[in-house]
C-alpha cells in the first residue's frame, strides 16, 4: 500500500495521504502496465503528483470484481441496510469535507469556498436523498380480472460504467453513484484524468462506510483507453457519461455493442433571455452567475444572453459594472477569489482560440480577452471576457466554449428571442427574466431545453431532474427521474385461473 499513497501538502497547509493507485474490490492495486497519469495544478502549472493508469485489463479486474459483488451479497442485502450505507458515507463526506474540497481546489482550480460550501455539500447532499430512496423502489399491482394477478418489480440493472468529467468531479460521482447504489447496481466509475485526485480519496470513504468488496470500483485512465473500454465492455451493463457532445456520440457508438442502457449529459450553449420588464439588477446579477462561475466551465452556463434592445445598452453596462466589481481572479485559495483558472492549459488555450475567432468575425470585445496576468505570471488564468454585437451566425454564438466567455446580444420581440434562443443544436438550460408571470410561463414552455429557470440561472437542486434534449443528452439525473436509468421494470403474470 506504502508505494500507492503520497503524503501531500496542499497549498492551503493542510496535509493528508493521497491514495494513487486504482481501487478494484475494496483494495487499491496498480496498472497493469505500470503507466502514470501526472496532475497538473493549474494555478502554477507545478505537478502535484503521478496516479495509476487504467488500461483494458485493469477495466477487465473491475468489470468482474463488480459482477461477482452483484452476484453476491449486494443483491440480496436488505434495501435499509443499503440504505444506511449510504447515509453513512455521506456522513463521511461531510467529516471530510475540508480534506475533499483542498484536494478539488488543488486538482481543478475553483475556489475553495465553492468547493466547500457548495460543492461537498451537494455532494453530501445527494448522497443522503438517494439513501433515503433505497427502501422506497416500489413496483405495482396491476388489475386486469380475477383470474389473473399482474405485478411488476424493479430491478437493479447490473454493472454500471460511471464516467464523469472534470469540472465537478465529486458532485458529478455523487449524482451517478447515489442513484445506482439505491437500487442495488454496482459500479465501475472512471476519474477525468484531468482531475483524478478527490474521487480517489473518497474511494477509502466507500470502504470505511462499510460497502462490500467490489461495489463500488473507481479507475483513473484515459478517455480513449479506459473509458473505451468500460463503454464497450460486453459485461457493463449500463453506461452513464458526463461530457462533451462529441465524446458522448462516441461512447453511444461503443455502447451499442450489447446494446447497453445508456444516460448522456453532454454539452451546451444555454440561452438566457431577458426582457424589457425584467427586474434589471437582479437579471445581470444572475446572468453573471449563469456563465462566470466555476471559471465558466458549466455544461448549462447561460453563455447566450439575449437582451430586449430597449434595455439592451442599460443592461450591457451593468453586467459590466458588476463583473468587475465580481470576478475576482485569483488564487482560489483566498476567500475572495470569484475566479480560478481554466482546469487545464488545453482548456486555456482553447478558450483564448475563442477570443480570436471572435474577434476576425467582426464581434465587439467589450471587456476582457485575454490571459489574466496578475496571478504570479503563472496559471491558466484567462480575463473575464464579454462580446456584444454577436450575430447567430458566429462560431462564438453557436459552439460551446467552456470559460468565463459570454456573448450578449439583443431582439425586439418574443418570437424572436423564441426562436433565436432555440437556434442551436444543444437543448440543456436557459433562463427567462421578466416579471410577467404569463410570459415567463409562456416562454417556458416554447423554449427547447430540458430545464428553464425564470428570474435565475444555473440553481440547480439534486431533488430535481437534470437533463437535456436535442444534443445535450439523453435521459436524466437528480430527482426521483434519476432512479428510472438504474432499474428494470419486471411484470410477473400469475395465473389464477385461466384454464385451457
Amino acid at each position: 500500500m506504502s508505494d500507492l499513497t503520497v503524503e501531500l501538502t496542499a497549498p492551503n497547509g493542510r496535509k493528508y495521504t493521497q491514495p494513487t493507485g486504482l481501487f478494484i474490490n475494496n483494495e487499491w492495486v496498480k496498472g497493469k502496465k505500470g503507466d502514470k497519469i501526472t496532475s497538473i495544478n493549474p494555478t502554477d502549472e507545478s505537478e502535484i503528483c503521478a496516479v495509476h493508469a487504467a488500461e483494458a485489463e485493469d477495466v477487465d479486474a473491475a468489470v468482474a470484481a463488480a459482477r461477482k459483488a452483484f452476484k453476491g451479497e449486494w443483491r440480496d442485502m436488505a434495501s435499509t441496510e443499503r440504505g444506511n450505507l449510504m447515509y453513512k458515507l455521506s456522513a463521511l463526506v461531510e467529516e471530510h469535507k475540508e480534506t475533499l474540497a483542498t484536494i478539488e481546489t488543488w486538482d481543478n482550480g475553483k475556489p475553495y469556498q465553492v468547493a466547500l460550501n457548495e460543492d461537498l455539500a451537494e455532494v453530501a447532499g445527494a448522497l443522503k436523498y438517494y439513501a433515503g430512496y433505497a427502501d422506497k423502489i416500489h413496483g405495482q399491482v396491476i388489475d386486469t380480472t380475477p383470474a389473473k394477478l399482474a405485478y411488476t418489480i424493479r430491478e437493479p440493472l447490473g454493472v454500471c460504467g460511471q464516467i464523469i468529467p472534470w469540472n465537478y468531479p465529486l458532485a458529478m460521482a455523487a449524482w451517478k453513484l447515489g442513484p445506482a447504489l439505491a437500487c442495488g447496481n454496482t459500479i465501475v466509475l472512471k476519474a477525468a484524468e484531468q482531475t483524478p485526485l478527490s474521487i480517489l480519496y473518497f474511494a477509502n470513504l466507500i470502504k470505511e462506510a462499510g460497502f462490500p468488496p467490489g461495489v463500488v470500483n473507481i479507475l483513473n485512465g484515459h478517455g480513449r483507453v479506459a473509458g473505451a473500454a468500460i463503454a464497450s465492455h460486453l459485461d457493463v451493463d449500463k453506461i452513464a457519461f458526463t461530457g462533451s457532445t462529441a465524446t458522448g456520440r462516441e461512447i453511444m457508438k461503443m455502447a451499442a455493442i450489447n446494446m447497453k442502457n445508456i444516460t448522456l449529459e453532454t454539452g451546451g450553449k444555454s440561452p438566457l433571455l431577458v426582457f424589457e420588464d425584467a427586474d434589471l439588477d437582479q437579471a445581470v446579477k444572475w446572468a453573471h452567475i449563469g456563465i462566470m462561475s466555476n471559471m465558466g466551465q458549466i455544461c448549462t452556463a447561460t453563455s447566450r444572453i439575449l437582451v430586449q434592445e430597449s434595455v439592451y445598452d442599460s443592461f450591457i453596462e451593468q453586467f459590466k459594472k458588476h463583473m468587475q466589481a465580481t470576478s475576482t481572479v485569483g488564487n482560489p485559495f483566498e476567500d475572495a477569489t470569484f475566479q480560478g483558472p481554466q482546469v487545464t492549459k488545453a482548456q486555456y488555450e482553447r478558450v483564448l482560440s475563442y477570443i480570436e475567432a471572435g474577434k476576425a468575425e467582426g464581434a465587439s470585445l467589450a471587456a476582457g480577452g485575454e490571459p489574466y496576468k496578475n496571478a504570479n505570471g503563472k496559471g491558466f488564468f484567462i480575463a473575464p471576457t464579454i462580446f456584444t454585437d454577436v450575430k447567430d451566425s458566429m462560431r462564438i454564438f453557436k459552439e460551446e466554449v467552456f470559460g468565463p466567455f459570454v456573448v450578449i446580444s439583443s431582439f425586439k420581440t418574443e418570437e424572436e428571442a423564441v426562436e433565436r434562443a432555440n437556434n442551436t443544436t444543444y437543448g440543456l438550460g436557459s433562463a427567462v427574466f421578466t416579471q410577467n408571470i404569463t410570459k415567463a410561463h409562456r416562454v417556458a414552455r416554447k423554449i427547447e431545453a430540458g430545464m428553464v429557470w425564470i428570474n435565475s440561472s444555473n440553481d440547480s437542486d439534486f431533488r430535481i431532474p437534470f437533463g437535456g434534449v436535442k444534443q445535450s443528452g439523453i435521459g436524466r439525473e437528480l430527482g426521483e427521474a434519476g432512479l428510472e436509468a438504474y432499474t428494470n421494470k419486471k411484470a410477473v403474470h400469475v395465473n389464477l385461473g385461466t384454464v385451457l
